[in-house]
C-alpha cells in the first residue's frame, strides 16, 4: 500500500500502519472499513496502536466507528485527546 498524502503527519503514520493489514493504496478520506481489510480483531490493534504511538486514551464514545473510519478522523480524533 501506497501512503498518498503525508501532509498529516498522524494520518500518514495511521495510512503507514493500516498498510501492514489491508492491500491497496488508500488515501486519508478512504474508508478503512469499506476495503474490508480490517476485520474487528485487526480494529483494535490500530485503536491499541493510535493510543501508543499518539500517548492517547481511547474510552467510552470516543471509541465510535465514525472516530476510526477514516484516517483523517482518526488524526482529528488524536488531537482532540491529546
Amino acid at each position: 500500500m501506497t501512503v498518498s498524502n503525508e501532509t498529516d503527519p498522524v494520518a500518514a503514520g495511521v495510512l503507514a500502519f493500516v498498510a501492514g493489514l489491508v492491500s491497496g493504496e488508500l488515501g486519508p478520506d478512504d474508508d478503512l472499513f469499506a476495503t474490508g481489510g480490517l476485520s474487528s480483531l485487526k480494529s483494535l490493534e490500530l485503536v491499541v496502536h493510535v493510543e501508543r504511538e499518539y500517548g492517547v486514551a481511547v474510552t467510552g464514545d470516543d471509541l465510535s466507528l465514525d472516530n476510526f473510519r477514516t484516517a483523517s478522523a482518526i488524526s482529528r480524533l488524536v488531537r482532540r485527546l491529546q
